[in-house]
């Protein structure tokens, strides 16, 4: 204890700057977490959450109980977590790649000021601009091809075009990141893989792949949560509608439109396990590959 003390002391300049992020985590973050105990309990408004009766696990067997809820929003929540992480961390190092070293070289500030656009622009104004594509009757999409589907009541295609939106709206954001990476190589060793002999494919598995392989796992670490617990996309362009429903979406709904605190107490107890369980799971392989 002294010599924590005493270190602390020591870098006191460090401890001072750290802690307002300190608070804003444990009063944002850890101290909420409490409120978990909820999960376990008959909620009633009255009484407020420590006097609230025990219910045991009744809020996770009720959960449970509902099948086939549980399992649209489990699918959907594990559905839009591996579609957005991979697909999205896959077109970020692409197009990096391909503005940094091949395509658009040239024109590579204006690409950057291009793609980063998207990300200032709200969801609830790209849902008017996607509704102005996909309208039944006034659509361009329907229009252009002199066709009628009803995209707004087919389940089956909400999963690629709220796909497509994400990847649009994030993907530039991510791009320019990596290309700060790329821009940070040094180039004579290009230079030297070329003298070599090394092809556009060499360079790319000998020289980029290390050198961004550290910031492609902490990004797909740290995505974990936000992909997890995604409710924006899905919540503004279907207007919360079952076939796209998520964990976060059930859950704020619960909670807010059906006032059953305890079970959405549950629910966030769940998804939190999946967070938990997900993160170690793609640590353990990030890991694994990086020891190999």
């Amino acid at each position: 204890m002294k010599d924590f003390l005493q270190n602390t002391w020591k870098h006191r300049a460090h401890v001072v700057m750290a802690l307002p992020a300190f608070l804003i985590l444990l009063f944002f973050s850890y101290i909420p977490m409490a409120g978990l105990v909820m999960a376990f309990k008959s909620f009633d408004y009255s009484k407020g959450i420590w006097t609230s009766p025990w219910n045991g696990i009744e809020n996770f067997k009720f959960l449970l109980a509902s099948k086939s809820t549980f399992i649209t929003m489990t699918k959907n929540t594990l559905m839009y977590y591996v579609i957005f992480t991979a697909l999205g961390t896959f077109l970020n190092v692409v197009i990096a790649i391909a503005i940094d070293q091949c395509v658009f070289k040239k024109a590579s500030k204006a690409m950057q000021t291009v793609m980063i656009i998207p990300v200032f622009i709200s969801y609830a104004a790209v849902q008017f601009i996607v509704y102005a594509y996909l309208s039944t009757d006034t659509g361009i999409l329907n229009n252009t091809f002199n066709i009628a589907t009803r995209f707004y009541s087919t389940p089956k295609a909400w999963p690629w075009i709220l796909t497509i939106v994400k990847m649009w709206n994030s993907v530039g954001y991510g791009s320019v990141l990596y290309m700060s990476v790329l821009a940070g190589i040094d180039t004579s060793l290009y230079e030297a893989a070329e003298i070599d002999g090394a092809n556009k494919w060499q360079q790319f598995w000998y020289i980029i792949l290390p050198n961004i392989k550290t910031i492609v796992s902490l990004n797909l670490i740290l995505a974990v949560k936000g992909a997890i617990s995604v409710y924006e996309i899905p919540m503004i362009m279907t207007n919360g509608a079952n076939q796209s429903a998520t964990f976060v979406m059930k859950t704020l709904d619960t909670a807010f439109t059906s006032r059953k605190i305890g079970l959405a107490s549950a629910m966030g107890v769940v998804l939190l396990v999946f967070i938990m369980i997900v993160t170690f799971i793609q640590k353990r392989f990030i890991e694994g590959k990086e020891e190999d």
